[in-house]
């Protein structure tokens, strides 16, 4: 069965479909793989074992009427517990929604349904992805490749469950990294799309102009096909727009031939922990040696525009959550409160002076990005800190995410694509991520160079099941 759990979603999906295994045997191996290990890792929130077992059963009966739906047809997946679920509790990571069960699905659980997905569970989540903090009413989710050290980044049950091989994807969302730092931080792919390609409708949001949602795999091509599956505007959504659908066997056959990788100056090295800006070089070395060109570039001034993705999400983030913070002051964490606080203090003035360096910053990136398919930098700057180091009355609660997600956040303001993959690994073992970014509505290009790079390295073979119990 483990074997059989650590195959791509593109593999067991072909493997379903040619009915070489049976969806029911596939989710049978990964519930099993869940109810030995998640009380280790942490991942769940929601286990929903017996609905995915009836969804796997369906899907067998489909595909052996010759009623395939494609590649994710009986795949097991998993959801961030921001997304809501009809009739299965949606807790957001807070215990003051512990008893919050929705009467509608989020569009991506409806299009999920409608490609045959089983969905196996409710993924843990920091408190309304607002960031980190001490409380974690549903147990701590800890990083598969160290058990003692966060994963970086609000999708973090998500990402743990799939590294950990307790799901073949899970939908995640990121306002500044949340997709991305995780998938970094435990070794898989993480991948934004363009704002307003996904619906975020029925998924609770933290900042509307921000948000994202996406998936985090095993690996590039797979991302691929769940956000094929999951794209598309949808009027509950006004955010969404008409844009080219994925070819995903134009992901799958690309390479890096004539591609054109942008290097950016100081702002992504300052500070980084000399393994990751080791690994760094290499895949420098790496996309060269594949025939790409790689392109040193200068970017505008960064400062200004992280500035302002603060007081974006903050003035955001309060106007969605203050009053149900106020009315449930007892059973919120302090790690909320505390950014409610801070928050309370975000000016009109401040609100819309950073939305118009938002803008002027999208102008002066697209110029930057002239002549190149993507940019490239790292995820994070440094390995995920230990459990006992995340102390938000010592550190204060922006600096610990300031440090993890500052390489991320710039695409979110731009609402630009953008991937995280595993790019090598450091003497400890721990995974490091590198980051692509593409300009708006690139999203193909992105997933090809992506998956191109993938393919010319060996860290998709590598996997966390031999350090945990």
């Amino acid at each position: 069965m483990t074997e059989l759990a650590a195959l791509s979603l593109a593999r067991v999906g072909e493997l379903i479909r040619d009915r070489e295994v049976s969806p029911v045997e596939v989710t049978t191996g990964v519930l099993e793989r869940i109810d030995r290990l998640d009380g280790v890792v942490g991942a769940f929130v929601t286990v929903l074992a017996d609905r995915a077992l009836r969804a796997a059963r369906t899907a067998e009966r489909e595909i052996a009427a010759g009623a395939y739906r494609g590649p994710l047809h009986g795949v097991p997946v998993s959801l961030k517990d921001l997304i809501s679920t009809r009739g299965i509790r949606s807790t957001a990571g807070s215990a003051s929604m512990a008893d919050r069960v929705p009467d509608h699905d989020a569009v991506v659980v409806e299009r999920l349904d409608d490609a045959g997905a089983v969905v196996v569970g409710k993924a843990q989540t920091y408190e309304f992805a607002m960031g980190p903090g001490t409380v974690y009413p549903f147990g701590r989710t800890r990083n598969p490749w160290d058990l003692d050290r966060v994963t970086i980044g609000s999708s973090s049950g998500s990402a743990a469950g799939v590294c950990a091989l307790m799901s073949y994807a899970s939908i995640g969302t990121d306002t500044g990294g949340s997709i991305r730092g995780p998938a970094s931080g435990c070794g898989v792919v993480g991948f934004k799309p363009t704002y307003g390609r996904v619906s975020r409708y029925g998924v609770l949001p933290l900042s509307w102009t921000l948000d994202h949602v996406g998936p985090l795999t095993r690996d590039v091509l797979d991302a691929a096909l769940v956000t094929r599956a999951i794209e598309g505007p949808d009027p509950r959504d006004r955010g969404t727009a008409p844009m080219a659908p994925l070819d995903v066997a134009a992901i799958a056959a690309a390479d890096l031939t004539g591609r054109r990788v942008g290097v950016p100056d100081a702002f992504f090295f300052d500070g980084v922990d000399p393994e990751f800006h080791a690994a760094f070089t290499v895949v420098v070395e790496q996309f060269t040696a594949a025939g790409a060109t790689v392109v040193p570039i200068t970017m505008p001034p960064l400062e200004g525009p992280l500035a302002a993705h603060s007081a974006i999400v903050l003035g955001e983030s309060y106007s969605i959550h203050e009053e149900h913070v106020r009315a449930h002051r007892d059973t919120v964490g302090p790690g909320v409160r505390d950014r409610m606080a801070l928050a309370a203090s975000v000016t009109a003035r401040d609100y819309l002076r950073a939305q118009r360096v938002r803008a002027v910053f999208a102008e002066r990136f697209h110029h930057a990005l002239a002549g190149v398919d993507v940019i490239a930098t790292l995820t994070s700057p440094t390995v995920p800190h230990l459990f006992d180091q995340f102390a938000p009355e010592a550190h204060g609660p922006q600096r610990k995410l300031a440090a993890h997600n500052r390489f991320t956040r710039l695409p979110n303001l731009l609402g630009a694509p953008a991937i995280s993959l595993p790019c090598g690994f450091t003497g400890a073992g721990l995974p490091i991520g590198l980051q692509l970014v593409g300009r708006p509505h690139r999203d193909q290009a992105v997933l090809e160079i992506a998956n191109a790079y993938q393919h010319i390295t060996d860290w998709h073979l590598k996997s966390p099941a031999g350090v945990l119990p």
